[in-house]
């Protein structure tokens, strides 16, 4: 069965390159578009899919809003949303997983990235995009810092110091591949990490869980 996707971006440019990359692909069927944030809600609440391509900064209601609407019907086990982000957006990003966005991925992001991000979305997982969290982790550096929240804390004293590890290396962009490599892992034995520190603190997925580590202080 294919992945029903639904596109969402105020530029018809930025659509039509996304619909023409995953028309190409096998497995993956963009079945609607919306312009903003408003025909967004209607749109995908009304329309079967998978998977939800939502650009953060839009007329009418930014993605974020859009997001937090759509998931007063659509739970997160139901309907997946990554957020389309640019350089000068990452201060939405954090938002948009608190609203229930499953990731977030650059806008620079290519072909074959943005198809495995679908992918692994569609299966449970949570896009991150190394070009997007390094713009998020930049903005978070050139903030005033935040408070750790003593609860989330809590949540993370009982993962293990190799799972604390990776979710560090998790949370500054790199994918499950490189972390193997420079931990001299296999990369099923870092995913086994990941998902059992997403279950210890209760993170519905990869995106949540960084948000979650920034809240605990645990990356900074």
């Amino acid at each position: 069965m294919s992945i029903r996707v639904i596109l969402v971006d105020d530029q018809d440019m930025i659509r039509f390159g996304l619909r023409a990359i995953l028309d190409r692909a096998d497995g993956i069927d963009v079945v609607a578009e919306a312009a903003d944030g408003l025909a967004a809600v209607d749109v995908v609440t009304s329309t079967p899919a998978d998977v939800v391509m939502m650009d953060i900064r839009m007329p009418g209601i930014d993605g974020v809003e859009a997001t937090r609407r759509i998931r007063t019907a659509l739970p997160s086990e139901t309907l997946r949303i990554v957020m389309l982000t640019t350089f000068d957006q990452d201060d939405l990003v954090f938002q948009a997983v608190r609203a229930g966005a499953n990731g977030y991925l650059s806008k620079a992001a290519g072909p074959a990235e943005l198809i495995t991000a679908i992918t692994d979305v569609a299966a449970g997982g949570g896009a991150l995009s190394a070009r997007a969290a390094a713009a998020v982790i930049g903005q978070a550096a050139d903030s005033p810092q935040t408070p750790a929240d003593p609860l989330m804390q809590q949540r993370f004293e009982a993962l293990t110091e190799r799972e604390r590890d990776i979710v560090r290396l998790v949370a500054r962009g790199q994918d499950l591949d490189a972390i193997a490599r420079d931990l001299f892992l296999s990369p099923l034995t870092v995913k086994t990490h990941v998902n059992r520190a997403m279950s210890k603190v209760t993170a519905r997925d990869r995106a949540q869980l960084v948000a979650f580590a920034f809240q605990a202080g645990l990356v900074t």
